[in-house]
């Protein structure tokens, strides 16, 4: 090869090399562009998402407000519990939606092409103030979920596909929990870790949250106030409060598998035996109204905020636990609407409360952590609890609250509230199970 050749070649190779470089870069380039478009896609439809959320859980969350005030300051209204329940039923059957369609669905939609109808969202929020305002035993969260499920579901109709819709679902779902609760990370990590059991739709993190400051953002503007406890002792974690702690927790994950099976066992056994919708709700009311008058006090009708308080400063009933896991399965399973999370607090705290100073815990924190425990038997979400009891009790005890959660989380076995969840991996071993929660 002569030298020109030789130098004609060498810059033959200098010339592809920098084309090779130049097509690398403007790939590199185009990469980033999409992350960028992404991101920035998602941001924007997240935000709208939270504003909607935000604006909409606010009002659920003063509506409700209002109407426990107003049945605190007439009681009679408590006798209109069994007409409440025909309401509820009616809306439905007016609306032509399933009256047992609700958080499962939710769940099933984000791991399916199932819908999630427009009609869900208004029914939800009027069945739930209706509960609230009549006595029934039921929290919020339900509605929460539903609510931006059905908010996030139809934003996503208008702008994304059928497999991104998912992700704006779970946006919804954690724009209205954050809006209600005041914990803005609980509700994006509970979004993200409730639908399926080992494995996180890490690709919701940006989105939900986004979705949940901007919704916690909107309430806190329009004077909504998060839920909050103080807790006057926390212990140091010592191997005394630690098996202390242990204790209390495989209690309350004991509990959890009880008051699983009594909320899915009620509903199953008065659907099988008063199978007509409106008599069953109507017979449900009367239930809660003898309930009521037998014991004296109204203590377990609504969501119960004032006896959550009052466990976790260090006074509680030792029977409430029981009486709320009555109230609870009464009214959810008769029809009403509202959710199980507000109550799993009151059943925790109330029965940490009492166990655990038999353990020789300090009364509230232990209504604390048998808060925590009981919210994470029942929901199987130990990363959103762990969240939780920062958010809602402060970092002081959060390795005993962690401890707690994962106690709390392996002994409760496959129980959960919702029978849509799915439970990917074995809790015991490291092995691929996919089965629904009982």
């Amino acid at each position: 090869m002569t030298d020109s050749a030789a130098v004609f070649r060498r810059q033959m190779i200098v010339e592809e090399a920098c084309v090779m470089e130049r097509k690398t870069y403007m790939e590199k380039l185009r990469s980033a562009e999409r992350y960028v478009v992404a991101f920035v896609r998602w941001g924007l439809l997240a935000a709208l998402t939270g504003l909607v959320g935000g604006g909409v859980g606010t009002l659920f969350h003063k509506a409700v407000e209002y109407a426990t005030a107003v049945r605190i300051a007439h009681s009679w209204i408590l006798y209109l519990l069994p007409v409440g329940g025909l309401v509820i039923v009616g809306l439905y059957h007016l609306f032509k939606t399933p009256e047992n369609f609700g958080t499962n669905q939710i769940l099933d939609a984000i791991r399916s092409e199932k819908k999630v109808p427009l009609a869900l969202a208004p029914l939800i929020f009027i069945s739930t103030v209706i509960t609230h305002l009549c006595g029934g035993s039921a929290g919020r969260e339900g509605a929460a979920l539903q609510l931006g499920g059905t908010i996030g579901s139809q934003i996503g109709g208008l702008f994304l596909d059928e497999k991104n819709q998912h992700i704006l679902i779970m946006c919804g779902m954690s724009a209205v929990f954050a809006a209600l609760f005041g914990t803005p990370l609980t509700a994006t990590f509970f979004a993200m870790e409730v639908i399926s059991i080992g494995v996180i739709y890490y690709a919701g993190l940006v989105p939900c949250i986004i979705s949940s400051l901007t919704a916690y953002g909107v309430s806190v503007f329009f004077g909504a106030e998060p839920v909050r406890f103080s807790l006057t002792h926390v212990p140091s974690p010592t191997i005394g409060s630690i098996f202390q702690v242990i204790g209390l927790s495989a209690l309350c994950a004991l509990l959890s598998i009880v008051f699983c099976l009594a909320m899915h066992k009620t509903h199953h056994y008065l659907q099988k035996w008063i199978p007509n919708g409106y008599l069953r709700a109507f017979c449900g009311g009367a239930a809660i109204i003898l309930l009521t008058l037998l014991l004296g006090t109204n203590a377990y009708n609504g969501a119960g905020m004032d006896v959550i308080t009052a466990a976790t400063g260090g006074s509680a009933r030792p029977e409430a636990f029981a009486l709320k896991i009555l109230f609870t399965a009464v009214t959810i399973g008769a029809g009403f609407k509202g959710g199980e999370i507000v109550p799993t607090f009151f059943i925790g705290s109330t029965f940490g409360c009492v166990a655990g100073s038999l353990l020789g815990l300090d009364p509230g924190f232990a209504a604390a952590v048998g808060l925590i425990a009981l919210f994470c038997g029942v929901v199987n979400s130990p990363i959103a609890s762990i969240i939780l009891s920062i958010e809602l009790f402060g970092a002081q005890g959060l390795i005993l609250f962690a401890i707690a959660c994962g106690v709390s989380f392996m002994l409760s076995g496959y129980y959960g509230l919702y029978s849509s969840q799915k439970i990917m991996y074995s809790k015991l071993r490291a092995e691929y199970i996919n089965i629904h929660a009982k």
